[in-house]
């Protein structure tokens, strides 16, 4: 399996359960039960799954009223970008030594 195979997988799953993680936080403030702690939340979204949660976020109208979620979620999601892009754009170095 290559590298981008396994990120590519890695992003896919991680963005999905970050959806899944909000349509489930949303089902138990509903019934009243037992939910999923904020900081699982934002770690869902800062180890890559942003893009999910955030679609999460708005398709199940779930924390669209918490400024820490509202801001915070795109913010995250700017700072990846971001990071990718100086990844993709630094030099690379090669000695054969």
């Amino acid at each position: 399996m290559d590298v981008i195979t396994l990120l590519s997988s890695y992003f896919a799953a991680i963005n999905l359960i970050g959806f899944a993680l909000m349509g489930i936080d949303k089902h138990k403030a509903k019934k009243r039960a037992f939910r999923i702690p904020e900081a699982t939340l934002f770690i869902v979204a800062i180890i890559g799954g942003s893009i999910g949660s955030i679609i999460g976020m708005y398709a199940f109208r779930h924390k669209t009223k918490h400024f820490s979620f509202v801001y915070g979620m795109p913010f995250i999601l700017i700072l990846q970008i971001i990071l990718v892009a100086a990844i993709m754009n630094a030099p690379v170095e090669i000695s054969f030594i």
